[in-house]
């Protein structure tokens, strides 16, 4: 068996002859003298109406969008510029006012079969607000759209409210840096962000308007992309990794009080006994024992020993207490009702203190003395005071 072997390395001219008999993957492949270098793998020719065979489709394809009612006054007076716009393109379109909805369709004349897509995102944009001037330029090659959903990935009103006017920034500001840096059209419109523009530019949109939504800020990916636009001037750096000079935004998660806390702890730390708490708490003792049973209402039955009770006496047990209890309430209330009608104390004066004495009293007393004391003087004793003597002597 051994010697076979050596017999067939032998004649196929030993190792170095297998290892040097690789595969040649170029052998069969021809030379394609119109592939060169200058050649631009990825532009978008012109669509020729002579390219198809046949010069027309087979089989009518059409897309139907609803639209809302507030949007009903606008399509009408644009709808002959859409109509004019889609005849260029041999596209058929209808706008139906009773459903609600707009159709286009292809005909028998058309010949670009991709040009029905362009046409279906033309009736999604202006079924989304965007203006009509702005809607027709879906139908040129270079540009596209995407209609990002954003209804549904908040789940609270208030926040999506709030994540959605942080998109838009002061006075539509990021958006519009938003829109210079993408190079598209972008509008917020209720639970849709509608954005028209080249594929890098709607794929760069639809990062920022997905991370506002999940509470990044467009501001850090607006930072993140005016150094990518920088690095893509430099002709050495533009086909090597940025990774190392973008910056990396790590997400804080930091605990936010609520008020009721924030005010609960302040009456805490306001109260007298908060202190007095804090110095007497001691440290707990770590027991490997766990706490002891809560007694069941079984148990507290037997304690009290109504459990062998018949049921009639626990009734009038229990009607008994509830009779002492609210019997105690009546009397709380009574006493707090009669408190009302009781009238608040009277102010005493104390008498150690001498009354303050009027200058007019004074006066008048002084000048009653010396009246009473001058009429004493000019009285006589004589009996004349008080008998008629001239009649006596008759």
């Amino acid at each position: 068996m051994s010697s076979t072997r050596e017999d067939v390395i032998v004649e196929h001219g030993g190792k170095d002859t297998e290892e040097s008999a690789k595969k040649n993957h170029n052998k069969y492949r021809r030379e394609k003298p119109w592939d060169t270098e200058d050649v631009d793998k990825w532009k978008i020719q012109a669509w020729d109406d002579t390219a198809l065979p046949g010069g027309s489709l087979l089989e009518e394809s059409s897309f139907a969008t609803l639209f809302p009612k507030y949007r009903e006054k606008y399509l009408r007076e644009v709808w002959p510029i859409v109509t004019k716009a889609l005849d260029k393109h041999k596209i058929a379109c209808e706008l139906n006012l009773v459903e609600g909805s707009m159709t286009v369709r292809t005909t028998r004349k058309t010949s670009d079969p991709y040009i029905i897509l362009k046409a279906r995102d033309l009736v999604k944009l202006l079924a989304r607000s965007i203006p009509c001037a702005q809607a027709l330029k879906i139908l040129n090659d270079e540009v596209y759209c995407d209609i990002i959903k954003i209804g549904g990935m908040v789940s609270k009103k208030e926040r999506f409210v709030k994540r959605r006017q942080r998109l838009v920034g002061p006075d539509g500001a990021t958006l519009k840096a938003l829109e210079l840096l993408t190079e598209c059209y972008i509008l917020v419109q209720g639970n849709t962000v509608a954005c028209m523009g080249p594929v890098s530019g709607i794929k760069k949109v639809r990062q920022v308007v997905t991370d506002c939504m999940k509470n990044i800020h467009p501001v850090y990916n607006i930072k993140r992309l005016m150094i990518q636009r920088e690095l893509a001037k430099d002709p050495k750096l533009k086909h090597e990794d940025w990774s190392r000079f973008l910056p990396t935004f790590q997400k804080k998660n930091v605990a936010r009080r609520t008020p009721l806390q924030s005010q609960k702890e302040k009456e805490k730390q306001d109260s007298p006994t908060a202190n007095n708490n804090n110095t007497s708490s001691k440290k707990k003792v770590y027991t490997p024992f766990p706490p002891p049973q809560t007694p069941s209402k079984v148990d507290l039955q037997l304690e009290s020993g109504e459990y062998f009770l018949s049921e009639r006496d626990r009734k009038r047990k229990h009607l008994y207490e509830k009779n002492i209890q609210s019997a105690a309430k009546s009397k709380e209330k009574k006493a707090a009702h009669e408190a009302e009608f009781i009238p608040p104390p009277v102010k005493s004066v104390p008498q150690n203190e001498p009354q303050p004495k009027s200058p007019t009293t004074a006066v008048d007393l002084e000048s009653l003395k010396t009246k009473f004391s001058s009429k004493r003087k000019s009285k006589s004793s004589d009996i004349s005071d008080f008998v008629d003597v001239k009649k006596s002597k008759i």
